[in-house]
């Protein structure tokens, strides 16, 4: 496949340096095209796209308040199909506070209803433009504002994609821009659908995550390659792994990471444990779910 060549977003831009959600939105753009509007709740992206009077998403953009994306999306939508313009395509870009957390009453909405729209939640696994604080997207012993050490948090990450699918939606999937490729047929095949659509990004965030810039493409890799964030699409209800992990030593990913620096070595083994387990059981869905 070959990426393709436009850029609709714009250049100088907001966003902190090595920011994995601004090339997300790059690469975003890239497969959807310029016949796009974008609804962006309170995030890092809200930042990210400038000051009033700025757009560097280089397409229309709707700011919104924190809980309300879907269903500004959703109602968008409705409105476009109303004046016969279907030639539109409606993304949702949300952070995981304004996903997993704070929204998620609006996405269980629009996924039940079956609205028209793609959902993308930009996945930093923390509340990263307030202040780093915990999100029920971050990670068993990652180190927060609101879970320094040693209070780290003790939660299991929440399972997005598996909530959503719940709702029999058309399509879901999840991608990281270490995988341009995937990434983008992800994002095409999702314009291609008529239905509701989510796509999980997982986002590394260098200030909030702790790495120096110029290693979130590394950090986004380690994701992948060591089994903690799959690689994974669930298309009207069948099951399909799209890269299966080298199962790299999960040290590999954490000591790039300064919010695990203190994370007990009893918790990287229950954090081994998990990812076992969670591969036992996504296998075994994309076997049986054919």
């Amino acid at each position: 496949m070959i990426i393709p060549t436009q850029e609709i977003m714009q250049p100088n831009h907001l966003a902190c340096p090595g920011c994995g959600a601004a090339l997300a939105m790059r690469y975003a753009l890239k497969a959807l095209g310029r016949k796009t509007i974008i609804v962006i709740p309170a995030c890092c992206w809200t930042v990210i796209n400038g000051p009033w009077g700025k757009n560097y998403a280089g397409v229309p953009v709707f700011h919104t308040a924190f809980e309300t994306t879907a269903a500004v999306a959703a109602g968008i939508r409705t409105s476009l199909e109303a004046q016969g313009k279907n030639d539109i395509t409606v993304m949702g870009w949300a952070g995981d506070g304004g996903t997993f957390d704070i929204g998620l009453q609006a996405l269980s909405g629009a996924a039940e209803r079956n609205d028209d729209i793609i959902y993308v939640c930009y996945d930093n696994e923390a509340y990263m433009n307030t202040g780093i604080q915990r999100s029920s997207a971050t990670p068993v012993g990652a180190e927060t504002t609101t879970t320094p050490a040693p209070l780290l948090k003790d939660r299991p990450k929440k399972d997005l994609m598996e909530i959503v699918a719940a709702h029999s939606v058309p399509y879901i999937a999840s991608a990281t821009i270490a995988y341009p490729t995937d990434f983008i047929k992800k994002f095409e095949k999702a314009k291609s659908k008529r239905g509701f659509k989510l796509i999980h990004i997982f986002s590394p965030c260098p200030p909030g995550h702790k790495f120096a810039e110029n290693k979130t493409i590394d950090v986004s890799k380690l994701a992948v390659e060591t089994g903690i964030f799959p690689l994974y699409e669930i298309e009207d209800g069948v099951y399909k792994i799209n890269k299966k992990p080298k199962f790299r030593p999960i040290e590999e990913y954490l000591s790039l990471q300064g919010r695990f620096k203190n994370i007990p070595k009893e918790q990287m083994r229950a954090i081994e444990e998990a990812i076992q387990m969670k591969w036992q059981r996504l296998q075994a869905k994309a076997e049986y779910l054919k």
